[in-house]
C-alpha cells in the first residue's frame, strides 16, 4: 500500500480489507449460526455478564419487546437461561448457558486457529511485528 495515500483512499482500503477479513472469519463459523442481533446480545452478555431484558434493550438500542423476542429465541435454542435478579426479584437476569459457553469458546478457538495459520503462512516475522504495532492504531480507531 502506498504510504502517501490520501485519507479518503486510506479509509476506503481499511474498510474493504477489514470487511474481507471479517467475512473470512465468518467462513470459519458453522452454517445455521445466529442472526446478527442474536450474536450481538450473546457477545454483550459474554463480555458484560448477566443482564435484564430491559438493560439489554437499552444497550442494543432496541425496544424491550424486540429484545424479549430475541432473548426468547436464544432461550429456545439453549444459548441463554434466566434466573431471578438477586437485587430485584421482579426482574430476570439472562446469562449464557454452560453448554453454549463451551460452543462459543470452541467457535472462537476455530476462528483463532484459522487466523494463526493465516498469520504464519501469509506474513513474515517482520510483517507480524508490523501488524502487532498496527493493532494499537486499529483499536484506537474502533474506540473512537
Amino acid at each position: 500500500m502506498n504510504e502517501s495515500l490520501p485519507l479518503n483512499a486510506l479509509a476506503a482500503e481499511l474498510r474493504i480489507s477489514a470487511g474481507k477479513l471479517v467475512r473470512r472469519m465468518r467462513e470459519q463459523s458453522r452454517p445455521g449460526d445466529f442472526t446478527t442481533s442474536q450474536k450481538s446480545v450473546l457477545l454483550r452478555i459474554d463480555r458484560d455478564g448477566p443482564a435484564t431484558v430491559s438493560a439489554l434493550a437499552r444497550a442494543e438500542s432496541v425496544r424491550p419487546q424486540s429484545m424479549r423476542m430475541t432473548v426468547a429465541a436464544l432461550q429456545t435454542l439453549g444459548a441463554l437461561s434466566g434466573s431471578p435478579d438477586p437485587t430485584d426479584g421482579r426482574q430476570t437476569l439472562v446469562s449464557l448457558t454452560p453448554t453454549f459457553r463451551k460452543k462459543l469458546n470452541a467457535s472462537r478457538a476455530a476462528k483463532e486457529d484459522w487466523l494463526v495459520q493465516a498469520l504464519q503462512h501469509q506474513l513474515t516475522a517482520s510483517e507480524q511485528q508490523q501488524l502487532a504495532a498496527t493493532l494499537q492504531l486499529i483499536q484506537r480507531l474502533a474506540d473512537y
